[in-house]
């Protein structure tokens, strides 16, 4: 490829990039560009919305250049102010260093992991000490960092902001001063990061990195980002028959949206798809099988894809029950007359996170014993070995008394 033709492949579906010129100059000096992804380990797992930026960090890979993928075991102890409304929680070292063991095994998925640079920011960032910090610090001003739209956003609203929010991103800025990025690659919400990255490495006599952002996976409720938080998200680790099944329940409308940003399709592809929905060619239905079949196969193989929506199809279309369900074990001790109250059975099974997200998916209709729907959030239910317990559409359990 020309380096035109490289710039186009590279980043031509890239929501911004500061700036284009700037990297069809660095590909023309005809050597490999250092390009810097970093990722904080505020959850132990990676998503599809994780995948949409280290996708196109493959693509860097695959024409030669080398990936720097930059856990944030320090960083994370700070979290990350973008698009929050209120201060974040500082994670404990147990709960990064737990999050982060999974983090390369689970990009290995979609990066050469063994081509990559791993690095760590607490190599550099424990070490730059207090002397170092107030240095950083001095590069960088108050109305600078207000410009932020969530500061600023908060500042009207008087809603409180950490000092060490601000120190965030001066702080990932240095994580691309240490390992010399020349390009850095991430989602939109941290375009603001990024050129800060610029101006530091510009204050540390450094040629600026190119700061190159592609647009937010939206999560399977069709309205926030993809987020374990909002629980809306498609783990990348999941197994074949959950992935296929939360694909299947995105809104129709996102349709193009997932294409576009999770398959080769394109966007040139996605609003094919989109028009042939519209034209009533292609049915909205057979356009996801299509996308959850591509996306399994893409993290697990072709077979376990077909066996997905096979299983699927049954489940769903045929009404059967899955072929295999995980089991739940109850203590007969612990049933009191034989019953056990419904939203402590939801809870127990995984069906839901908390008593309180049990109790409102048992309200809305959700939860199924033996294919009855209970409603009553109060109640107490029999259960016996080889019942069947559904939250939603997806989640199915099957009971063991011992």
């Amino acid at each position: 490829m020309t380096p035109e033709q490289q710039l186009e492949h590279l980043v031509g579906d890239a929501s911004e990039v500061h700036s284009r010129e700037e990297l069809l100059d660095r590909l023309k000096l005809g050597r490999p560009l250092r390009i810097k992804y970093g990722a904080d380990p505020s959850a132990p797992d990676l998503h599809l919305g994780h995948s949409v930026p280290m996708m196109r960090l493959r693509r860097f890979q695959d024409m030669g250049h080398k990936v720097i993928f930059i856990i944030g075991d320090f960083t994370g102890r700070i979290g990350d102010p973008s698009g929050r409304s209120k201060t974040r929680p500082m994670l404990s070292s147990e709960d990064i260093e737990r999050n982060a063991a999974t983090f390369a095994e689970q990009a290995g998925k979609i990066l050469d992991i063994d081509a990559c640079e791993i690095r760590y920011n607490s190599e550099w960032l424990d070490n730059l000490g207090s002397r170092g910090l107030i240095e950083l610090a001095a590069r960088y001003t108050v109305a600078r960092m207000l410009e932020r739209d969530d500061f600023a956003t908060r500042m009207r609203s008087e809603t409180p902001i950490s000092i060490v929010e601000f120190l965030y991103p001066l702080v990932q800025a240095y994580d691309s001063v240490a390992v010399e990025a020349d390009v850095e690659v991430g989602g939109t919400d941290q375009l603001f990061n990024f050129l800060v990255g610029r101006d530091i490495m510009r204050a540390y006599g450094m040629a600026p990195q190119v700061a190159a952002t592609w647009t937010l996976l939206v999560g399977t409720d069709g309205t926030e980002k993809m987020s374990k938080s909002l629980g809306n998200y498609v783990g990348i680790a999941e197994p074949p028959g959950e992935m296929f099944g939360k694909l299947m329940s995105i809104p129709d409308v996102v349709l193009p949206h997932y294409y576009a940003l999770l398959t080769d399709v394109g966007f040139d592809g996605a609003e094919q798809i989109e028009r042939q929905m519209q034209s009533g060619e292609l049915h909205p239905m057979e356009a996801k099988k299509r996308l959850a079949s591509t996306i399994v196969a893409r993290y697990h193989d072709p077979d376990a894809a077909r066996r997905a929506q096979e299983e699927f199809e049954a489940v769903f279309s045929k009404g059967e029950l899955p072929s295999d369900m995980p089991e739940h074990r109850i203590r007969r001790s612990d049933l009191e007359d034989g019953r056990i109250w419904i939203v402590k059975l939801v809870a127990d099974c995984g069906g839901a996170s908390s008593n309180s997200e049990a109790r409102r998916l048992i309200r809305q209709g959700g939860v199924r014993l033996n294919d009855q729907r209970i409603q009553d959030e109060t109640a107490n239910v029999e259960v016996n070995g080889g019942d069947v317990l559904q939250v939603g559409r997806r989640h199915f359990a099957k009971i063991v008394v011992e």
